[in-house]
């Protein structure tokens, strides 16, 4: 039987995922699935350029408790987010400084037990947007005739791409519903049956018991003289 943090990391393998930016708009994406030891830190880096949109969620897929605690760091040192022992978080910041945010998963208060962490960080980038309207303006203006077609091809391409990342966001936060579900019933599943097993155990030597002292009772070897 596998023991629990071998189940662990072996789920922990099997949903990891890194989303990468896509170069056809301003959103920069970024998934990551990871093991956190027990009794350990962990930090992630982000960088970021000044008055940026970042969106930050994470949760807690697996591990006793399913809690950790979360601390989001700026670049100039200011501690934006501190939580303590939560199961899931999502936290805006608008707009951003320039540099590296930090972003810190802490299990310290556990010493025995290993977590899987699930987390997700979105980037709207303000200067990206603008710098690709502003080729499209350039490239409409010289194009005067195709002038209402372009911009409705436009539209229409950014809203595909918009309604296109929104599900791809839906998906990855139900796999990571899905890999704590699936945790959680493998792990109810084993002491279900740990329990269960050791119940009819018990049912059986009660069993045997009764009977074994019932049969000497009436097992009565002795003759009776008349």
């Amino acid at each position: 039987m596998m023991t629990s943090s071998a189940q662990l990391y072996l789920m922990g393998c099997l949903t990891l995922t890194v989303g990468l930016a896509f170069d056809l708009g301003p959103n920069q994406n970024m998934e990551f699935t990871f093991m956190l030891p027990a009794g350990g830190t962990e930090c992630f880096y982000q960088t970021t350029t000044r008055d940026d949109t970042m969106e930050i969620e994470y949760q807690v897929i697996a591990g006793s408790g399913l809690d950790v605690g979360f601390a989001l760091i700026s670049p100039s040192g200011h501690r934006v987010v501190s939580e303590f022992r939560t199961s899931d978080g999502i936290h805006m910041v608008d707009p951003t400084e320039f540099g590296d945010y930090r972003l810190c998963f802490d299990n310290s208060f556990s010493k025995l037990s290993e977590k899987m962490v699930f987390f997700k960080v979105i980037i709207n980038s303000q200067s990206n947007t603008a710098g690709g309207q502003d080729e499209w303006i350039d490239f409409t203006v010289s194009e005067t005739v195709a002038d209402y077609r372009l911009e409705e091809i436009r539209g229409r391409m950014d809203s595909v791409y918009r309604h296109l990342e929104k599900t791809r966001q839906v998906q990855t936060v139900l796999r990571a519903f899905e890999a704590r579900d699936r945790y959680l019933l493998e792990d109810n599943l084993w002491r279900v049956s740990f329990w269960s097993c050791l119940n009819l155990i018990v049912m059986l030597g009660v069993a045997i018991t009764q009977i074994y002292t019932l049969r000497r009772l009436f097992d009565n070897t002795k003759r009776v003289c008349t």
